[in-house]
């Protein structure tokens, strides 16, 4: 299956689930947003340290303004395969099709690590 039109670059496998574990981490030491709502106005606001968007959300329409804010905000952002994943990572029984860490806590190190591979990844892109 190809990927959805929002997905501007393609998240390296070994990075995917270190993401998971940096939103499971700032979800009980720092703060996080989760959904397209609270990640769009944490963005917007300029509160946004990384944000994490599903690949397999439906309709696409619901997320695919975040890459377009985050690049005019300068806000660093990266793509994970799983909606419900994410929701579990979130600490939610639903799946999440968007979440932003705001407050790395215990998960700075893996954050920074993350927004370093971004630039990469973005790079083999183009």
């Amino acid at each position: 299956m190809s990927k959805p039109y929002y997905v501007k670059f393609e998240t390296p496998k070994d990075l995917v689930s270190a993401i998971y574990e940096a939103v499971r981490l700032a979800k009980q030491s720092g703060k996080v947003r989760k959904g397209t709502n609270e990640t769009t106005k944490a963005i917007e606001r300029g509160n946004s340290k990384l944000v994490v968007i599903a690949e397999d959300v439906e309709p696409p329409e619901v997320v695919a303004h975040l890459p377009i804010l985050c690049e005019d905000r300068h806000a660093a952002y990266i793509f994970v395969p799983s909606k419900q994943q994410l929701g579990a990572s979130l600490g939610i029984d639903v799946g999440s099709a968007a979440a932003t860490i705001m407050e790395a806590g215990e998960a700075q190190h893996i954050v920074d690590e993350v927004i370093s591979s971004i630039s990469t990844a973005k790079s083999k892109k183009e």
